[in-house]
């Protein structure tokens, strides 16, 4: 009887233990809602600063919100890796329990059967003979009914903790990955968190932290992006030249500031069916050097020659560049071309076809360029250039 009595305090204790189960501190979750309000009330402002009028006050301020929404959700991350890291170590305590119940469950039912075979080897009638009284033969047989009963408890129980052991390895396994997963997101948060701090670094240095600065630059690209479109949409004055090849001198860059342009560049564009396409996917590979800010290197891989000699400096790449995203020098659009430049200035046609000379107003000047109507069926520009 001890034994049953041992067997069933154990069965209750396993019972309340697999009944509760840690709950996740309410504050925890608390703590995660109020950030997520913070990230919300963030992303408002950086819409309402995006809406207003662009100065270099209010694009500091746009930065300024960019870093604080990333670090908000950095915060919000680290509250997030610090509840499954708990939760975790949560399963890992009930896991090794459920272990440790498992194994002496199998040991109390190994034994339970051991003795229940060996009781169940009696003759009856020897029981019978071997009974005191009737009352003694009855208590046997309702023991041995009880034992019977409990053993089947014993052998549920020890299914159902079997089920919930293999239950909690697989949610231990899914916490696990969504901590590697939200580690990762959590370091690249970091990396975003860095480069927006660097981005705010470049700008005041860029702008020498002045508003009227700032305002002649973005008047000059937006200009720039204007005639470009104008250009592309065949609104220049052009005038046909006639059949070029492949390596001909066809301009050179004007060695200076000079209408939408701040200094001596060749922005070189090219559109296929009046659209926008990326240069460099044109260009072939080669060495160049780097002259884009924070922006760096990027990848060449067409095969086309390329419009200047040796040694070329990249001054701004195509699409979302540091200019247009960060300083949005060009109204929240991509840059159209590849800026470049060289030593001898001289400009030369990538394909042959058909050239033309034209020029357009831009920010109070001429911006002058050269089209080739390319054989292949695409057009390339060469803008900021004498003839």
């Amino acid at each position: 009887m001890k034994t049953l009595h041992r067997l069933a305090i154990l069965i209750f204790t396993l019972g309340l233990f697999l009944g509760l189960a840690r709950p996740i501190f309410s504050d925890t979750q608390q703590d995660l809602d109020q950030k997520k309000q913070e990230i919300d009330q963030i992303k408002q402002e950086l819409e309402k600063v995006q809406g207003q009028k662009q100065t270099l006050a209010s694009t500091i301020s746009y930065l300024n919100n960019k870093i604080r929404l990333t670090e908000a959700q950095l915060t919000s991350t680290e509250s997030e890796l610090a509840s499954i890291k708990t939760q975790i170590e949560d399963l890992s305590q009930k896991i090794t329990s459920l272990d440790n119940s498992l194994e002496d469950l199998t040991a109390q039912l190994l034994h339970r059967v051991t003795q229940s075979y060996k009781e169940s080897r009696l003759n009856p009638f020897i029981t019978l003979v071997a009974s005191d009284s009737l009352n003694q033969l009855v208590s046997h047989l309702k023991y041995m009914q009880l034992v019977e009963h409990k053993n089947r408890d014993l052998i549920y129980q020890l299914e159902t903790t079997r089920t919930d052991f293999d239950q909690q390895k697989t949610l231990k396994q899914q916490k696990e990955e969504e901590l590697n997963a939200l580690t990762q997101k959590y370091e690249a948060q970091k990396q975003s968190l860095a480069q927006q701090q660097l981005d705010k670094k470049n700008l005041l240095e860029l702008t020498k932290n002045d508003e009227k600065r700032f305002q002649t630059e973005l008047s000059k690209k937006m200009a720039e992006l204007d005639a470009i479109q104008s250009i592309i949409a065949g609104k220049g004055d052009e005038t046909e030249v006639g059949d070029i090849n492949e390596g001909k001198v066809i301009a050179s860059i004007i060695p200076g500031p000079s209408a939408c342009s701040s200094g001596a560049h060749l922005h070189f564009e090219v559109d296929k069916n009046g659209s926008h396409q990326n240069p460099a996917g044109y260009l072939s590979g080669k060495s160049v050097g780097w002259d884009n800010g924070p922006d760096g290197p990027f990848d060449f891989t067409g095969s086309w020659p390329w419009p200047l000699s040796d040694p070329i400096r990249i001054t701004q790449g195509y699409g979302m560049t540091f200019y247009a995203s960060v300083i949005r020098y060009y109204g929240g659009n991509p840059h159209t071309g590849i800026d470049m430049i060289n030593n001898d200035l001289q400009v030369k046609a990538v394909r042959k076809g058909k050239l033309y000379r034209g020029a357009i107003a831009c920010g109070g000047g001429t911006l002058r360029y050269v089209r080739v109507q390319q054989d292949d069926g695409i057009d390339t520009y060469y803008l900021h250039i004498n003839y």
